[in-house]
């Protein structure tokens, strides 16, 4: 099916109360704990041949002002799978390096430019191929640009955040922060396939993945 040309029938804003009112999903694929280096061996040998990835990183909370921690879990999504790769138990990134500094596989994510930074702190490598979802979104005149309200606007479910403000470093992720992470990164690559069906998103498109993931910052509730 060609790109569509005309304008997209997608509201500009959405609100909290027509967000509460749509069916909540999560994501219904395979879902793989990446915790070991024969794990992560395995896995790489699937997302190298990937040229479409949904992308997302999650942080353990900090209350306290002038304290941060680095990203303790990478969740990276095929069409079927969703790898949740945890941080906490590499020392750093080592071969996956490979699939963050390919231009030739789409990362995609909503403020994705927080999330390299924080990879960055495991050893420097060149950011290609990533791509803000929100900022393609707000090209289209979209305002609310937060991944619940991209899933409620282009997907018509809604997701839930319940676990967001978690402690990602813990020695066991609970099933509600699994399900929680992978679903992020699968709605990102699926919100991402109907973004690129326009047209006119088509330059967008190749210059952010070829920028890295320079976009400016956005909220990603």
């Amino acid at each position: 099916m060609p790109p569509e040309h005309r304008r997209p029938s997608y509201p500009e804003r959405i609100s909290k109360d027509e967000i509460n009112a749509l069916p909540i999903r999560s994501f219904p694929g395979t879902i793989r704990l990446i915790q070991t280096p024969e794990a992560l061996k395995r896995a790489l040998g699937t997302l190298r041949r990937e040229t479409l990835l949904g992308f997302d990183t999650e942080t353990r909370p900090t209350f306290q002002k002038g304290i941060s921690y680095p990203p303790a879990l990478l969740q990276l999504a095929t069409g079927k799978t969703v790898y949740l790769i945890r941080l906490t138990h590499f020392e750093d990134l080592g071969e996956l390096t490979q699939v963050l500094a390919s231009p030739n596989c789409y990362k995609v994510g909503v403020a994705v430019r927080d999330d390299i930074v924080g990879l960055q702190k495991f050893g420097a490598f060149e950011a290609q191929g990533f791509i803000d979802i929100g900022q393609l979104a707000k090209k289209l005149e979209i305002q609310t640009i937060g991944l619940r309200s991209l899933t409620a606007i282009f997907l018509k479910f809604r997701i839930s955040k319940k676990a967001q403000v978690s402690n990602w470093a813990r020695r066991q992720l609970s099933s509600a922060q699994v399900h929680y992470a992978a679903t992020d990164a699968w709605v990102s690559r699926k919100i991402f396939l109907k973004l690129r069906r326009f047209n006119r998103l088509a330059e967008d498109i190749e210059q952010a993945g070829a920028a890295g993931g320079s976009q400016k910052n956005k909220s990603k509730k």
